[in-house]
């Protein structure tokens, strides 16, 4: 009894200085901090030493579950794995927390200090490791726009992942990774701002922040599934040139196991449209109907800024004109920004419409939402609007039509 006991001592001095040393191998190794992630085969020994401590005293050590890692864990292949949770059970508690976040940041020492004092107010579970200008940030909190802001604020933030966690989900403590203790259905979408990935995760989707240049690749679509943790996936790639991409990670999740449907979005605004008739509890093959019934029943457009001058289906633009694409082509070029997205509204209306819906990218003049309000009060009756705030989203305005 008392040799058990002290072997139960050292387990867990062994196990609590393992889990140190882990969160600090980002700062030992250059190619571990530019990928935001820990040692995976340190990540394995805290496991067995975790596995050890609980042999010895029948009690889950701080930070571990009681559970082994999953058949398709792997830390080295995703920033969500960039170091063990301090507490990684409090998203399942009576009143924890909602969200996940999770985000590697360019930022220097300095605002990154004050950053964990910002986030250390919003939530819990909250880890930052790295060090040399990049940082990998994880957090659970209410609130997953504050947490993003709040990184926005100390530097640049990339490679955002928000996760909603549901009833079931595997951070449950002691829960055994397990088909059964999945959650029914999830939905998957990738989204090109702060603002709408904040929207999705509070419709209950797994977000997957696309930055400008910076789209996704299939295995961190595959990876975001795996963390959705569900029997059944709803793919969302919200962006025609992304189709390939999620079709890939749909095979290689099938392979898994799991149920995976790509409805082929091709932006956000139709991403929404779908996610507003999204219902858990209908059969998987009548939901997914349902969604892409929504989504192909919504027209979609985007208002930007040329780079560079080149042919369109409008015409010519010379850099730095405003284009109004409807659909994916040019449909209008112009000098004045509120003056392109208002002849684009007008032109995407001319065919009728019940719902507008306006994502205002950061970029955008703080008068064109209320203008383009004004135009569909003033000009076609029974139609509303719904605005969003997308963030830093790549585009200044995209405008769906339902």
């Amino acid at each position: 009894g008392g040799a058990g006991g002290d072997c139960g001592a050292v387990a867990r001095a062994a196990y609590e200085g393992a889990r140190t040393a882990l969160a600090e191998t980002p700062d030992r190794l250059d190619v571990l901090r530019q990928a935001g992630v820990v040692d995976a085969g340190g990540r394995g020994l805290v496991t067995v030493l975790a596995a050890l401590v609980e042999s010895l005293t029948g009690e889950t050590p701080r930070g571990a579950t009681a559970r082994g890692p999953g058949p398709h864990t792997r830390p080295e292949a995703s920033p969500t794995a960039a170091a063990p949770c301090a507490d990684d059970d409090a998203a399942s508690r009576p009143g924890g927390p909602a969200f996940e976040v999770i985000y590697l940041l360019e930022a220097e020492d300095a605002a990154v200090a004050r950053l964990r004092e910002r986030l250390d107010t919003l939530g819990d579970s909250l880890v930052v490791v790295g060090g040399d200008g990049l940082w990998n940030v994880h957090v659970h909190v209410d609130d997953a726009g504050a947490a993003v802001e709040a990184g926005v604020e100390a530097g640049r933030p990339y490679r955002i992942r928000i996760t909603h966690f549901g009833a079931g989900d595997a951070h449950a403590p002691g829960a055994e990774r397990t088909i059964a203790e999945r959650v029914q259905r999830a939905v998957v979408a990738v989204v090109p701002g702060e603002g709408l990935a904040g929207l999705y995760a509070e419709a209950g989707a797994t977000a997957v922040l696309a930055r400008p240049g910076e789209p996704p690749a299939s295995g961190e679509l595959v990876q975001a599934v795996r963390r959705a943790h569900a029997r059944e996936v709803v793919l969302l790639p919200n962006d025609a040139e992304l189709r390939h991409t999620a079709a890939a990670a749909a095979e290689q999740v099938r392979a898994e196991g799991v149920r995976v449907a790509l409805i082929p979005t091709r932006s956000a605004v139709q991403g929404i449209a779908a996610l507003a008739v999204h219902e858990p509890e209908r059969r998987f093959d009548e939901d997914v109907v349902a969604m892409t019934s929504a989504a192909g029943a919504t027209r979609y457009a985007e208002v930007t800024v040329a780079e560079r001058q080149s042919w369109t289906m409008a015409g010519i633009c010379q850099a730095g004109d405003v284009l109004g694409l409807v659909d994916g082509d040019v449909a209008v070029i112009g000098q004045d920004l509120t003056e392109t997205a208002l002849a684009v509204l007008d032109r995407m209306l001319a065919a009728g419409g019940e719902l507008v819906t306006l994502v205002v990218g950061d970029d955008a003049p703080e008068s064109v939402a209320d203008r383009l309000e004004a135009r569909v009060r003033e000009g076609y009756l029974a139609v509303d609007t719904v605005v969003h705030h997308g963030g830093r989203q790549g585009s200044v305005l995209l405008i769906g039509v339902e």
